[in-house]
């Protein structure tokens, strides 16, 4: 690994992660907190998927997040944690390639935007016949 510092980011719905990858002793911080402090367990073992698959421990990794909701955002940071560690190591590529496409691809899939006089995007006004 080179002892550089890596700037990535991941996107999700609304959501938009910033990394920053340095050489360090095994610390994620996300918006100034410990990875570990994070609310929900479920989304703890989400973010840190590309790390327990990298197997990296001499990293620290700080995180900002902004927009989107508690998943979105963990998906955005998910993807930024594993462009972070595919740039520093090349041969990462293949391994999270074949776990999840997820991990290196943006998901781009959107809300759907409301339409005029609907309540709904996909909703559609109720007819009376009475």
């Amino acid at each position: 690994m080179s002892k550089k510092v890596i700037n990535t980011q991941g996107k999700r719905k609304r959501a938009v992660a910033r990394a920053t990858l340095a050489p360090g002793n095994g610390r994620i911080t996300i918006n100034g907190q410990l990875l570990n402090n994070l609310g929900n367990k479920q989304l703890q073992l989400r973010i840190s998927e590309p790390l327990i698959l990298a197997d990296k421990k001499d990293v620290d990794i700080n995180i900002n997040v902004k927009g989107g909701g508690i998943s979105g955002q963990a998906d955005a940071v998910r993807l930024a944690i594993a462009r972070a560690l595919v740039q520093s190591d090349k041969k990462l590529k293949k391994t999270f390639d074949n776990y999840d496409r997820l991990l290196l691809v943006a998901d781009v899939r959107r809300k759907e935007t409301r339409k005029p006089n609907d309540s709904k995007a996909r909703a559609k006004r109720q007819k009376s016949y009475r």
